[in-house]
């Protein structure tokens, strides 16, 4: 999620108020989820819920008087504690909740480095998964299917072969508050990492990294970046040997490839 000013500041309030929840549950994060489809479905509750000129005492007691009893009460005090802010976009506060249930549904698989890394790594797979199959793709993108159709495709694919919050992080891929389901995948994937204080790292390597090359270059970029680096490796023969990693905003190009392509550059030139 990226936001400024005013939402950005909304956020990180709202990200140190979760994380003093100390085991927020996945239902937290469902429910945070469900109040963010209502305010995109709902124009009028959404302009009235981050209007700056309405009280936001009143704001946080009208969302109370919707949701009470619907949803757990945690994610209502989020909530009500959310339409108290300041937005920067009236779509932002919607965009926050949803993140706020990402987190609460990464934190629900635990702290163990082995789960939060099968986690990362169940998110990555699935998002390649849709991504490099264009049935799949196209029948999780028809705008004529509806949302229940969808989910239940995807629980015939993924149910009791990935954790439970994967598959619930992988419905919620659906709701359509991004471009396509891969590229929702790969963001929640992100705030998992963030969750974990890690970084993610796309590995596009000619053929498949052994245990222990993994576990080097692993190594090496924690060392480099200073935290912890989850590493998502693609095996694509098109680049010939070497390796490229991309890194938050940097990429380092080690590809034969890239190599050839560099050169002919320069050639041109």
């Amino acid at each position: 999620m990226s936001v400024r000013g005013a939402s950005a500041e909304a956020v990180a309030g709202l990200r140190d108020q979760l994380a003093g929840v100390p085991n927020p549950g996945t239902g937290v994060g469902q429910d945070l989820f469900g109040v963010a489809g209502v305010l995109r479905s709902e124009p009028a509750l959404r302009r009235l819920a981050t209007d700056v000129s309405t009280d936001s005492g009143a704001k946080a007691g009208l969302v109370r008087s919707i949701f009470e009893g619907k949803v757990d009460q945690v994610a209502l005090d989020l909530v009500a504690d959310a339409v108290s802010r300041r937005w920067t976009a009236t779509r932002d506060l919607a965009d926050a909740l949803e993140l706020l249930g990402v987190i609460a549904v990464v934190r629900s698989a635990g702290d163990q480095p082995a789960q939060a890394s099968r986690l990362a790594d169940e998110l990555f797979v699935i998002g390649q998964t849709v991504n490099d199959n264009p049935e799949l793709r196209s029948a999780l993108g028809d705008p004529a299917r509806s949302i229940d159709d969808k989910r239940s495709l995807l629980r015939g694919l993924l149910e009791g072969k990935v954790l439970p919050e994967s598959l619930v992080l992988a419905e919620q891929a659906l709701s359509g508050a991004y471009r396509t389901v891969g590229l929702a995948l790969a963001d929640y994937q992100k705030v998992a990492a963030s969750v974990h204080e890690e970084s993610v790292a796309k590995v596009r390597v000619a053929q498949e990294l052994s245990d222990d090359e993994r576990s080097r270059l692993q190594r090496a970029l924690t060392r480099q970046y200073g935290r912890e680096v989850h590493l998502n490796v693609v095996v694509d023969p098109s680049l010939l040997g070497g390796m490229r990693v991309e890194i938050g905003d940097d990429v380092i190009d080690g590809t034969v490839a890239g190599k050839i392509d560099e050169a002919r550059r320069k050639l041109a030139g």
